[in-house]
């Protein structure tokens, strides 16, 4: 019996949380460029009609377009509400914010906006959209996370403990999703080449993808287990950390790797992610 294609499994609507530009975009072309078609969120409303339109004529699949900052609250039922009858067979849950700074210094409206955003927004989309995926016996969640999520990062205490907070929530879904029928996947990206990582890093980390090799790659791994890093370098980092080197000198090698590839003003935005990803709101010094 042969396969059903990405867009009978996932299809026929995907949504994009943080879909306007950087990584958010990349996912949205690559799922066009698949056969489905796309609901688009995204905080600016001039750059995710842009976006929008670019995938229409590129791919000539639907887009609709939903602006909205997704960390305020009410946003998720807003989104839902646009859908409407519309049947979404994939999430992406990608925008995130990273204020970064030492955490006895960040204001702490910014701490929670990032908790807000990356965990809150996460979980509400989930619930959602994850049970009537259920049931109807197909569909997949993928929470964007970061290779940040794996240990702690100093200057991005927030960011790194909601990428975690990303990971065990996809695996624990994944768990109770599989028999259902419903892939739940965390993507742990390295360092990605979008523009707000171009603009603040000194020099490229080490094992830098595109955001189309990260998109490309993550929803490649959907079906195929409960979490994916993007990447052979970033894969074998993932293992050194988290396996082969006590925690401390993990520690000690992710804050430096971080440190130095990114300007000191800026701070260090977590593995090459920009600020707000992709749905740019400037972190707090």
């Amino acid at each position: 019996m042969s396969q059903p294609s990405f867009a009978a499994r996932y299809g026929p609507w995907a949504l994009v949380a943080g879909g306007s530009d950087g990584l958010g975009a990349a996912f949205a072309g690559e799922l066009a460029g698949r056969g489905v078609s796309l609901v688009l969120a995204a905080r600016r409303p001039d750059q995710l009609q842009q976006t929008a339109a670019a995938l229409r004529e590129a791919h000539g699949v639907q887009v609709l377009a939903v602006p909205g900052d997704l960390g305020e609250p009410g946003a998720v039922d807003r989104i839902a509400s646009a859908i409407g009858e519309r049947e979404i067979g994939l999430v992406i849950a990608n925008a995130a914010l990273a204020p970064a700074g030492p955490f006895r210094e960040l204001p702490a409206a910014d701490a929670a906006a990032a908790v807000d955003l990356n965990c809150r927004a996460a979980v509400l989309l989930a619930s959602r959209f994850l049970p009537p995926m259920a049931g109807r016996g197909h569909g997949g969640l993928v929470l964007v996370s970061s290779l940040a999520g794996l240990q702690g990062v100093a200057n991005l205490a927030v960011y790194s403990a909601s990428k975690a907070f990303l990971i065990s929530l996809a695996e624990s879904l994944w768990a109770e999703s599989r028999a259902a029928g419903v892939d739940v996947l965390a993507a742990c990206p390295g360092a990605v080449s979008t523009p707000g990582y171009q603009q603040a890093a000194r020099r490229s980390a080490p094992g830098t993808s595109t955001p189309q090799q990260v998109a490309r790659l993550t929803l490649d791994a959907l079906g195929r287990g409960f979490r994916v890093v993007p990447g052979r370098l970033n894969r074998v980092s993932a293992v050194a950390l988290g396996r082969l080197m006590p925690r401390r000198a993990a520690l000690a090698v992710f804050n430096s790797a971080t440190a130095a590839s990114l300007h000191e003003e800026t701070g260090p935005p977590g593995t090459g992610l920009s600020a707000r990803l992709p749905d740019e709101r400037a972190p707090k010094p």
